[in-house]
C-alpha cells in the first residue's frame, strides 16, 4: 500500500464525509493505493458512522490528546507513506497531489504556511501568535523549518518507526520534526494556503498548548545541543558561542591543512564534522546511523561501522583521520591496529584527542561539565596524554611528523606509516665486501 491517510478526529461528522470523498477522488486520480485510518478521540456525533460508511478503519486513540490519536494512527497504518491532515477541511484535500510529487525531495514533506508562496487566512491575532511561535522555535531548536506547527504532512514510514515520541498533545508536531532532524532525516516545505475550518469548533486550547510546548521545547533544546544530534559537529562550526566556534575552526584548519593532497582519505568516527565535508576525496565512517544518514543527504560517501573493525581491505587509504574519537571509546590494541592495517605504506595518520596531562584541559573540562552537565564530559571514558598516545603509536611503527595544540588543551598529531624495507639480492655481497679481512 502506498499511502495511509491518518485523520485524528473529534466530533467532525459535519466535515468528514466531504473530506473523505474528496481525498478518495484525488488519490484514485493519481492511481495510488491507499487506506483511511480515522482515529477517534471520543466523538459524540455521527463521526464514526460517517467514517465507516466511507470505508475508513475507525480506531480509538491509545491515550487522550492529539498525540494519542496521531501515534495510534502511525502504529496501525500499513502504507509506505503516512499522510496526516486535519479533518476540518482547513487542509485542502487536493493539495495531496503536490505533496506526493515532493515525496522524493525529503523524508518529511510539510504543507507550509510560512515559506514564500504560503498564506494563512486566519485572524490577525492568531496568525501573529503562530508566526512568532514558529520563529522562536526555529531559532531555539536550530531546525530549518518555518512551519513547525503544521499538521499537514507526508512522512516516509521509516521516519516514524525510528522515533521515540513522548508528547501527549499538539506539541507532538514540533517534537516529531526536531527528533527526525536530529536523527538525520530530511525535511522540505511546500507552499500552502490555509483556510479556517469549514464547520465546527477548534479543539486546540492555546494556554494548555503553550505550557505543553514550553516543557517539551526545553527537552528538545537539550537534544539539539547534544552529541546525539546528527548535525551536532556541523552546527558547532557556525556556533554563536565564540569559544566553541574558535575551537571547531582551529581543529578544522589544522587537520584539513595536514590532510590536503593526501589522496583517498578515511575520516573514522567523523560525526557530521566540517572536516569530512571539506575534503574532496574522503570516505566518512561513523557508528551512528543518524550521522551517516545526515552525510548521505550531503552526497558524502558514508559507511556505518566500528573503529575496532574497519570495513575496508588492507592498505586502502592514503590518509586516516581520527579526531575526537578515541576518548569516547574503550582503549584496545585493535583500535590502533586497524588504523595501521587500512593505511598504505607512506600514508598519513592524523589523530586528535584532549591531552589530560595539560592544566588547560584539566581546567576546561570540569568547567564545561558545570555549565552543560548533559554534554560530552561524561562521555570521555578514556583519558590520553601526549606521552601515552605517542608511545602507543610509535611502538606500532608509526613515525612522528608534527604536533599541534588548540588552546594548549586539545592534542593533534601527524604520523606516517613507513615504507617497507626492501632487501635486494646484492645486499649479502655488499655486506661481505664491507667486512674487514
Amino acid at each position: 500500500m502506498e499511502v495511509s491517510v491518518i485523520l485524528p478526529v473529534l466530533n467532525e461528522g459535519g466535515n468528514l464525509d466531504d473530506l473523505l470523498r474528496r481525498l478518495r477522488e484525488i488519490l484514485e486520480r493519481h492511481g495510488l493505493s491507499y487506506e483511511f485510518v480515522v482515529v477517534d478521540g471520543g466523538s459524540r456525533d455521527n463521526t464514526r458512522a460517517v467514517a465507516a460508511a466511507r470505508g475508513a478503519r475507525v480506531l480509538d486513540e491509545d491515550f487522550p490528546g492529539y498525540a494519542g490519536a496521531l501515534l495510534t494512527g502511525f502504529r496501525q497504518a500499513r502504507g509506505d507513506y503516512l499522510l496526516t491532515l486535519d479533518a476540518d477541511l482547513s487542509h485542502e484535500p487536493a493539495f495531496v497531489a503536490k505533496m506526493w510529487q515532493a515525496r522524493n525531495l525529503a523524508d518529511i514533506v510539510i504543507a507550509s504556511r510560512y515559506v514564500r508562496g504560503g498564506v494563512a487566512y486566519t485572524s490577525f491575532g492568531r496568525r501573529a501568535l503562530s508566526r512568532l511561535l514558529n520563529v522562536v522555535l526555529r531559532r531555539m531548536l536550530s531546525v530549518p523549518v518555518r512551519d513547525l506547527s503544521s499538521g499537514y504532512r507526508l512522512y516516509r514510514r521509516e521516519v516514524v518507526e525510528q522515533l521515540q515520541i513522548e508528547g501527549r498533545n499538539f506539541e507532538v508536531l514540533e517534537e516529531i520534526l526536531v527528533k527526525a532532524y536530529a536523527a538525520g532525516f530530511s525535511i522540505t516545505e511546500v507552499p500552502f494556503t490555509y483556510f479556517p475550518r469549514h464547520r465546527g469548533v477548534s479543539h486546540a486550547r492555546l494556554v494548555r498548548f503553550g505550557l505543553d510546548l514550553a516543557k517539551s521545547s526545553f527537552k528538545l533544546w537539550k537534544l539539539r545541543n547534544s552529541l546525539e544530534s546528527a548535525d551536532y559537529d556541523a552546527r558547532a562550526f557556525y556556533s554563536l558561542i565564540p569559544p566553541q566556534r574558535y575551537w571547531q575552526r582551529a581543529r578544522h584548519h589544522i587537520i584539513t591543512s595536514w590532510a590536503r593532497g593526501s589522496g583517498l582519505t578515511l575520516d573514522s568516527g567523523c560525526g557530521s564534522s566540517m572536516i569530512v565535508q571539506s575534503l574532496t576525496n574522503a570516505i566518512a565512517l561513523d557508528y551512528s546511523f543518524a550521522k551517516t544518514r545526515y552525510l548521505h543527504r550531503l552526497k558524502i560517501p558514508a559507511v556505518r561501522g566500528s573503529a575496532f573493525a574497519l570495513p575496508f581491505t588492507d592498505e586502502t587509504f592514503d590518509c586516516v583521520i581520527s579526531s575526537q574519537v578515541i576518548e569516547h571509546i574503550a582503549r584496545a590494541p585493535a583500535l590502533f591496529e586497524e588504523m595501521w592495517r587500512v593505511l598504505r605504506p607512506g600514508g598519513r595518520l592524523i589523530i586528535g584527542t584532549p591531552d589530560y596531562a595539560t592544566w588547560q584541559w584539566r581546567t576546561i573540562e570540569p568547567l564545561y561539565g558545570m555549565l552543560l552537565p548533559w554534554a560530552y564530559r561524561d562521555e570521555h571514558i578514556t583519558h590520553y596524554t601526549r606521552e601515552d598516545l605517542a608511545g602507543t603509536l610509535e611502538r606500532m611503527g608509526f613515525v612522528h611528523e608534527e604536533t599541534a595544540y588548540i588552546a594548549g588543551a586539545e592534542l593533534i598529531m601527524r604520523y606516517h606509516k613507513p615504507q617497507p624495507v626492501r632487501v635486494t639480492e646484492q645486499a649479502p655481497a655488499i655486506a661481505l665486501a664491507a667486512r674487514p679481512a
